[in-house]
């Protein structure tokens, strides 16, 4: 059931996205340096902070016209990175 759940979720953070377009977001060069720059100043040594700047990271994305991203797009992402924090991390690779 839990499956069923996240593929709706998927799906409609999918169509949100979709349905606003991109028209809401447009090109904003000094968005982009705020954000970036409050989340230069946010991250520091736990994983939490780390989590905070990389999603304003990728909120800034939305307003950066060098990126292709929608919101659906940042909340997959985010929903993927903090289920693999969840779990404990990526396992080691032998390189």
């Amino acid at each position: 059931m839990t499956e069923d759940r996240e593929r709706r979720d998927a799906d409609d953070a999918r169509s949100d996205g979709d349905t606003e377009g991109e028209s809401r977001f447009a090109d904003d060069p000094e968005r982009v340096a705020f954000l970036r720059e409050v989340a230069d100043d946010v991250r520091g040594e736990s994983s939490e902070s780390e989590l905070v700047a990389a999603m304003l990271y990728r909120v800034s994305d939305l307003y950066d016209p060098e990126e292709e991203t929608t919101p659906a797009d940042i909340y997959l992402n985010m929903r993927n990175i903090l289920r693999v924090k969840e779990r404990g991390g990526l396992p080691d690779r032998d390189d």
